[in-house]
């Protein structure tokens, strides 16, 4: 990996919160991803499973995690199966970890191979009252392939159909959403790396440079910066293209007079940032442009405020529904009849702003947790409010990444140009 050793002190401390979730004799065992094959013999680059990454920090394919707190011997109450080393892997691939490196990583003592997990394991299956199996319950997962998981799952329950099956989804959801001071760190300098990049693409952007060069500017960047890249399919999406949510081409010339939405950003050591930002082509907002951008802005200001300990998200959506309400009202796109017949279930400002304001970030860009319970301190959530006007070819969404306080707010983003003033000067440098 690209990215700085992690203290261990992470991963023993995630460990330990998990296993004060658990019922009593339970077992737990979490399965890395797989290397997913394209044609050939070729195969996509590894993502590590987040849950198994926040528990153990191991980083490699072919990797199960046991926790069993109530095991009788009292020794092995973490267990580490890692994929056998060999030359023959050094030299085609690159040496996997070793026994010790994998405690060195991970904090857990007791490392076996991969390949001995039914042996190993089978004592310590029967000693259990429960089985703890872990799955993808992210209310936005659209699955068709059948992941290791759910293979490694349908395994377990199969040979050790007596036993109670309990679900640690939920558990994760829990522990994940508050985030340690040290995943904050990570989530910070995944912010950090993401400012260099937006700050490099400044001077760049100019009439008749095209999206893709835009994209191949920031990948070098992150890069650079030990990032794996991009913490999702990046948007690069000019002119008329930025009223597609989710427009990923990237393949058009950026022309004198648009407006770019960059929704773009990096990730670091597997923690996500999220960012958006919209500059003009040619440096230089017009009236119209720096009016709905400046609307845009004072939504996402005073969005981030609401983001406070015991708010919830009914309270928060409806909250900021009016502040676009009536920021739409002054840029003349709904009248105060579209407000007074509109249909509750999809209000009048939906028309320009459709989507969310608001999500999880973590290890996964939309990371879990749980938007029917109240916030707390220490989530970290995006703030994105938008207006598209497809009519006018113009879409306008800014996003940062917030950490909630015990008092308020901190601002992962805070020192990444927002205002149009400064961005316009920072273009004009080139």
């Amino acid at each position: 990996m690209k990215y700085n050793p992690i203290d261990s002190t992470l991963f023993i401390e995630n460990r330990n919160k998990f296993k004060n979730n658990l019922k009593p004799n339970s077992l737990a065992i979490f399965v890395s991803n797989d290397i997913m094959p394209t044609n050939a013999d070729g195969a996509m680059g590894f993502k590590q499973n987040s849950d198994l990454f926040y528990l153990c920090g191991i980083d490699q394919e072919d990797t199960i995690l046991v926790v069993f707190p109530d095991v009788k011997d009292g020794r092995h109450k973490e267990i580490l199966f890692i994929k056998e080393t060999s030359e023959l892997i050094a030299i085609w691939e690159g040496a996997k970890l070793n026994k010790l490196q994998a405690t060195a990583v991970s904090g857990i003592d007791h490392i076996y191979w991969f390949q001995d997990f039914d042996k190993i394991m089978k004592p310590f299956l029967f000693q259990a009252e429960n089985i703890y199996l872990n799955a993808n319950e992210h209310t936005r997962r659209s699955i068709e392939t059948e992941t290791a998981e759910m293979r490694f799952n349908k395994l377990i329950i199969s040979k050790y159909p007596l036993h109670n099956i309990e679900r640690s989804a939920p558990i994760m959801h829990k522990i994940r959403a508050i985030k340690s001071t040290h995943e904050i760190d990570l989530i910070q300098q995944a912010c950090d790396i993401t400012e260099k990049g937006f700050r490099r693409l400044l001077s760049f952007i100019k009439p008749g440079v095209w999206e893709h060069e835009i994209e191949a500017e920031l990948i070098h960047e992150f890069i650079r910066n030990r990032s794996q890249g991009f913490a999702y399919g990046p948007i690069i999406a000019s002119g008329k293209s930025a009223c597609v949510l989710h427009y990923v081409e990237n393949n058009q010339q950026c022309k004198d007079g648009d407006v770019i939405l960059l929704d773009v950003a990096a990730e670091y050591a597997n923690y996500a940032s999220d960012l958006t930002r919209c500059v003009p082509v040619n440096g230089k907002f017009t009236k119209r442009q720096k009016d709905v951008y400046n609307a845009v802005l004072r939504v996402h200001r005073s969005a981030a405020k609401l983001l406070l300990p015991g708010q919830t998200f009914e309270k928060f959506n409806i909250a900021v529904g009016n502040l676009m309400t009536e920021e739409l009202l002054q840029l003349g796109l709904i009248k105060t009849e579209d407000v007074k017949n509109q249909n509750p279930a999809w209000p009048a400002y939906k028309k320009y702003f459709m989507h969310g304001t608001s999500h999880f970030l973590g290890l996964d860009v939309h990371d879990v947790g749980f938007f029917t319970e109240p916030i707390q301190a220490g989530m970290v959530f995006t703030v994105e409010p938008g207006i598209y006007i497809p009519e006018e070819g113009l879409g306008i969404r800014i996003e940062n990444n917030l950490m909630v306080t015990t008092t308020g707010q901190l601002d992962l983003m805070k020192n990444i140009p927002i205002e149009t003033e400064e961005i316009e000067a920072l273009m004009a440098k080139k």
